[in-house]
């Protein structure tokens, strides 16, 4: 569901403003107007609960769109929409009202008031709201406890490092109870390895409160690492909106492609992005023969023991199979070998070495342990290379390493 959306939304700045969006909706050239573009006809949703990550380098508007967002700019035209109340049209005192209520900062130099405590400062959002002190220092304390502050309620800012003191502004944006946050370049002025454990705790907070995240910056790493969706400026317009993998594997243009050629695509994409139906799946039921009779028909190592419920039993394998159907064996007991398997969401920068040291593909299955496919060799390999350049598409090539010679 919908909790945030941007319709159309463009910010110019200058004197004829006015006549020059209007110049932009009907796809005019705006060059002779004398106005600076900062945003142009941005128009995105951000679903409650998820974290979007607006990402762009200097200049493309990033940092005038969260303004934006919460109030601090006007639109010169379009709408922002938080639950469905236009921003835009609101007199001054709602939308104070409104971003109190429904939308909190975190910002990239921290914002903290040097001559209060670090509860204090945790607590701020609700001293505004006008909650009486006894609450608001409880929900404060709670709050700094979660950002791994607990005990340093009574110290000043200046006491505390920077990686610290942005853990205190998030425990007051969290304290202020809203639904949104906005988190504008959050991290970008932290040293590389306070920065990891920052986006570490926003990970680790997000699955435990479930906030709607708007986050901005300028990193691609860092966008890919938090995003759940990832919005890409360039100039002030979007080029393109999608998931890490949407972004690395399908790139809407040259633009995006030159971006995230460097990115290291085993970091990124997971086992869910490469899976394939497995070839050879036998019923914990039949025999060895019928266990032959399917590697053989699909040319494979080994077979899939998979119960009617779609739950991995484990694999077994041809040499043993072709020898058990030579003594008479009837079942499959005493085959049956148990796998290690993976998450769809495993990373695969960790399935390099599971691969190399297993016959069959690597199993992909669910919390159930319910199979949903499997990544051969070959198209792990396929995946590291981006063999068909950025289309994301894998080759169809054929294998060695699953083709059963006898059985």
């Amino acid at each position: 569901m919908s909790i945030l959306r941007a319709e159309n939304v463009t910010k110019l700045f200058g004197r004829r403003t006015a006549e020059a969006a209007r110049k932009i909706g009907s796809g005019a050239d705006i060059g002779d107007l004398g106005v600076t573009a900062a945003v142009v006809e941005v128009s995105f949703e951000v679903h409650q609960g998820e974290i979007f990550v607006v990402m762009g380098l200097s200049g493309s508007g990033k940092s005038t769109l969260i303004r934006m967002l919460n109030g601090l700019l006007e639109p010169t035209s379009g709408k922002i929409l938080i639950d469905g109340t236009d921003l835009t049209s609101l007199p001054p005192k709602p939308l104070r009202e409104l971003r109190q209520k429904k939308v909190s900062m975190v910002f990239q130099h921290f914002a903290l008031f040097p001559h209060r405590t670090v509860l204090e400062n945790a607590a701020y959002a609700l001293e505004v709201q006008n909650v009486p002190k006894r609450e608001r220092l409880e929900k404060a304390t709670e709050y700094l406890r979660l950002v791994g502050l607990e005990g340093w309620g009574d110290r000043f800012p200046d006491e505390l490092s920077g990686g610290m003191q942005q853990r205190v502004g998030i425990a007051r944006a969290l304290t202020a109870g809203t639904e949104i946050l906005l988190m504008d370049e959050a991290f970008s002025a932290l040293d590389p390895l306070i920065r990891r454990e920052m986006q570490e705790l926003l990970l680790e907070l997000q699955s435990e409160l479930g906030k709607t995240i708007v986050f901005i910056t300028h990193d691609l790493n860092e966008a890919m690492r938090l995003g759940d969706r990832i919005a890409m400026l360039r100039d002030g317009r979007v080029m393109q909106i999608g998931t890490a993998e949407e972004i690395l594997t399908d790139p809407a243009n040259d633009y995006v492609a030159q971006f995230v050629a460097d990115v290291d695509r085993t970091r990124v994409l997971t086992a869910s992005s490469v899976m394939e139906k497995p070839l050879s799946i036998v019923d914990p039921g039949n025999g060895p023969r019928a266990a032959v009779r399917a590697m053989r028909e699909n040319q494979t190592a080994g077979a899939f023991v998979v119960g009617r419920d779609r739950r991995l039993i484990g694999a077994v394998y041809a040499e043993q199979a072709a020898q058990a159907v030579r003594d008479g064996a009837g079942s499959l007991d005493g085959l049956v070998e148990q796998l290690e398997v993976v998450s769809p969401d495993t990373p695969l920068a960790e399935l390099f070495s599971r691969s190399a040291e297993s016959a069959l593909p690597v199993p992909v299955t669910d919390g159930a342990g319910r199979l949903l496919g499997v990544i051969p060799r070959v198209t792990l390999l396929a995946a590291l290379g981006n063999l068909n350049g950025s289309t994301g598409e894998l080759p169809e090539l054929d294998t060695d390493e699953e083709v059963m010679t006898s059985a």
